[in-house]
Formats: C-alpha cells, structure tokens, sequence
C-alpha cells in the first residue's frame, strides 16, 4: 500500500525528472519533442501549494507526512 510520503515523494520526483528533461546540460541529447512533451505536462503540473491543498481535501490519500 502506497503511503501519503510515498505519494507526495513520487510527485516531486517526478516533477524534477520533467525539469531535468528540458535542460540539456543536465540531459544532453534528449530530442526536442521530449523536451517539449515534458514542458507540456509541467505546465499544469501539481506545485507545492497544490499538493498541500491536496492534502486537506483528500487526506485519505495525500494524508499527513513528514515534511
């Protein structure tokens, strides 16, 4: 069963792999519709305010964590 940390852990690691896509210092090589596909999702991907809203509306699932 995944736990509150666990899912908030794999939101922001998955929000750092997408930034990590559109900078090509740190991902050389990527091709440009990558970078592009991964700008798109990051465009109205979940920020820290949302994730704590999140938490207060569903609590059950984005429950308490250790910050």
């Amino acid at each position: 069963m995944t736990t509150p940390n666990e899912r908030r852990n794999a939101v922001e690691r998955t929000e750092r792999f997408l930034i990590d896509l559109l900078n090509p210092a740190i991902t050389p090589r990527v091709p440009k519709d990558i970078r592009k596909r991964a700008y798109q999702c990051l465009k109205h991907y979940p920020r820290e305010y949302d994730m704590e809203m999140a938490r207060e509306d569903a609590p059950r699932i984005f429950g308490e964590w250790d910050d």
